[in-house]
């Protein structure tokens, strides 16, 4: 039943932090410290102050770096730098991981909010280094986040995605509403689901669930 479903998809496209490693890997939570510390700095505001704007400009703009571009003219590349300045050891390879995704007929992207560099160092920690035909960053986009439709429509062109024969995957269910208007396959990849007429799937298992999609 699960393979029917994708039986059509020839692209597929998966987002990094928390999709393509669990969040109890808690690599994510040193990039949240980090950008505290850089709204600090940027702003000249005390911690709890930086670290409500952090979360403010994530839901609003869709990124902490989005806000700060919009409504601080942040110069994006010293942010990116700094923010993806730590640990990947937390990470471990997936064998099984890279074996299902491997196995998955036609194209496979990977399309982040991060930067590009970021996203290759977590490939390698993770043992996916070669699994994945490109890597998209922020930067691809011309610094537009997921969710907003630009950076997809940038995104996808670039890569020449035909959305009605692609599938993505992703662990905020905010990223998934424009995927799903262009006739893509939506996945969300998290703990729990969260019932959205743009989700389609949901899973906590992303090796189980591509591994039924093959079976």
């Amino acid at each position: 039943m699960m393979k029917a479903h994708f039986s059509h998809v020839d692209t597929w496209v998966f987002d990094l932090d928390h999709t393509l490693y669990p969040p109890h890997m808690t690599l994510f939570d040193q990039i949240e410290v980090r950008m505290t510390a850089y709204v600090m700095n940027a702003l000249g505001v005390d911690r709890d102050r930086a670290d409500y704007l952090r979360g403010h400009y994530w839901r609003t703009h869709g990124t902490t770096l989005a806000g700060l571009m919009r409504e601080h003219d942040v110069d994006p590349a010293p942010y990116l730098t700094d923010v993806h300045d730590i640990d990947f050891t937390v990470l471990s390879p997936d064998p099984s991981l890279r074996h299902a995704i491997t196995a998955l007929p036609g194209r496979k992207i990977v399309y982040t909010n991060g930067c590009e560099p970021y996203a290759r160092n977590v490939l390698e920690a993770r043992g996916l280094s070669d699994v994945f035909d490109t890597v998209y960053g922020v930067e691809h986009a011309d610094f537009h986040p997921k969710p907003d439709a630009a950076a997809f429509d940038k995104v996808f062109a670039l890569d020449g995605v035909t959305p009605k024969t692609a599938a993505m995957f992703e662990d905020d269910p905010r990223n998934l509403s424009v995927p799903h208007s262009l006739g893509m396959r939506t996945v969300h990849v998290a703990p729990a689901p969260i019932p959205q007429p743009h989700i389609e799937h949901h899973t906590d298992d992303l090796t189980t669930f591509l591994q039924r999609i093959r079976a």
